[in-house]
């Protein structure tokens, strides 16, 4: 009669007395029986084999567990796992129904980034899976994440990968809907270092700060990858008494005292300026380069 009820539990995130809680809701199905529910909250290991952590044995259609930090902490992919009994004769069992993994803690949207090096401005979301607690002191229901970036190529001397439009972020408390309860977003643009250096891999990773309580305070999320695919660079020059060749290959020579625009772009503000002296003195007109500008 018990094999197949289609419990259908669902893990979703609640606050109860101002405490992070996961709760396990099922459907009560339309059988007379009085029935009795088993609920075993199970979380995956590093090893990614799944850790029993709590069992309940209830009346109600739901369960409820609290992310303490210790037994159940950010950053685990949560499970429960239900089994339906009657009361009467409780070796009378259905089949035992698993939720969906609930992945409680901080996400990244995308998980991975992969840019080039031409000035776009890419748009990265970070979100809260679970509700944010208010501290009690004013302005408090927020966490604040410190934002850094890491080259897993550094030992080449040079400018970073990447660059980010903020260095820190909050995520402000909101209601809780298709799993964010708190968003930011911020933009990611990869640094045109004007060398061949190959594709080049990077991390960003998020702290948060500010915070006393033990669950966010001993919580590091998972980093992001970003691969930054290498772009040709073009290349000009002024060179001795100025030889002068252009992006494109064409040679020009340019004697003249004086400050000259040498190159100007069409598309966004960069240009550069270049000063011309005499250099041959008495024995030839020669002009030399004493001084550059750019912008």
């Amino acid at each position: 009669k018990l094999t197949s009820l289609a419990l259908q539990p669902v893990i979703t995130p609640e606050l109860v007395q101002g405490r992070v809680h996961l709760k396990c809701t099922y459907r009560r199905p339309s059988s007379k029986l009085p029935l009795q529910y088993m609920v075993v909250w199970s979380r995956l290991s590093t090893h990614g084999k799944k850790e029993q952590i709590q069992r309940d044995a209830t009346l109600q259609s739901f369960a409820y567990v609290e992310m303490n930090g210790a037994n159940l902490k950010l950053g685990d992919t949560v499970f429960c796992t239900v089994t339906a009994f009657t009361r009467d004769t409780p070796e009378q069992q259905s089949l035992p129904e698993e939720s969906k993994g609930f992945y409680a803690g901080l996400k990244f949207l995308p998980e991975s980034l992969q840019i080039a090096e031409d000035g776009k401005e890419h748009v990265l979301t970070v979100l809260s899976t679970v509700p944010i607690a208010c501290t009690g002191h004013d302005d408090s229901c927020k966490i604040t994440l410190q934002l850094s970036t890491e080259d897993l190529d550094s030992q080449l001397l040079g400018p970073p990968n990447i660059a980010l439009s903020a260095c820190q972020v909050d995520l402000l408390r909101a209601p809780c809907s298709e799993s964010s309860c708190a968003a930011a977003a911020l933009t990611v643009t990869a640094v045109t270092d004007f060398a061949q250096d190959g594709n080049r891999i990077s991390h960003i990773r998020a702290e948060p700060v500010g915070r006393r309580d033990l669950l966010w305070r001993a919580y590091t999320p998972k980093d992001v990858k970003v691969t930054v695919r290498d772009l040709p660079t073009g290349n000009c020059y002024s060179f001795t008494d100025p030889h002068i060749i252009t992006f494109d290959g064409w040679r020009y020579d340019n004697y003249k005292i004086g400050t000259f625009l040498l190159c100007r772009s069409v598309s966004r503000a960069f240009e550069v300026h270049v000063r011309q002296w005499d250099c041959g003195g008495h024995r030839s007109a020669t002009a030399c380069n004493c001084g550059v500008a750019a912008r």
